[in-house]
């Protein structure tokens, strides 16, 4: 269905959207390091989700559809944006500690909910999906099939950059003494309410 003579080159081009870091795996590592790496991957479940829904969009190529996402466009950004930084400042004010056998577990909907939404709202995924996927298709053949499975192919690889985010921060965590825990908190807060900021000033085009 994809020209091989094409794959590589769109592969390597997944690889490099995948592997530089932007909110979401801001919001991975965070997790990650606060909760385990259990935390990080429901996060990324999350971001899949979002993704997938971004790649339906595109693969239907409804005028319509892309025109309501592009005028909600500044308000779901902004939207993100506030609960990023919102996030960030409740872990750079927090106490800190990192008690993994007296934490109490934070709900499996909480993790989904911040993946998607931040990833909803990082302009860098639509714009990628939106301008990049149908450069790949034959328009010799049906449109709908090849950009869905494009899709699948750069959110393959998405979640397997974030998985390692995750699993590496998970481990990470284990490693903190308790003179440090207090530090990370606060370097991640203001990682995420800077990443906040970011993407409120990032401009659509």
């Amino acid at each position: 269905m994809i020209d091989t003579a094409i794959l590589l080159p769109y592969l390597l081009a997944c690889v490099l959207f995948s592997v530089v870091p932007g909110p979401a795996v801001t919001m991975i590592v965070a997790n990650s390091l606060a909760s385990g790496t259990r935390a990080g991957l429901l996060t990324i479940a999350g971001a899949q989700f979002a993704m997938i829904v971004m790649v339906t969009i595109v693969a239907l190529g409804l005028e319509a559809v892309m025109a309501l996402v592009s005028e909600a466009f500044v308000i779901i950004k902004l939207v993100g944006a506030a609960y990023l930084v919102w996030i960030g400042w409740k872990m750079f004010s927090s106490k800190g500690h990192l008690d993994m056998q007296a934490a109490t577990p934070r709900p499996v909907l909480s993790y989904l909910w911040q993946g998607a939404v931040v990833n909803f709202a990082n302009p860098k995924s639509l714009l990628f999906l939106g301008a990049f996927l149908p450069q790949f298709v034959n328009l010799s053949r049906p449109a709908f099939p090849q950009i869905m499975l494009l899709g699948l192919i750069v959110m393959a690889i998405a979640a397997f950059s974030d998985s390692v985010y995750a699993v590496l921060a998970g481990q990470a965590r284990h490693f903190l003494t308790a003179a440090r825990v207090r530090l990370v908190s606060r370097v991640s807060g203001a990682i995420l309410m800077a990443g906040g900021v970011w993407l409120a000033l990032l401009k659509k085009s």
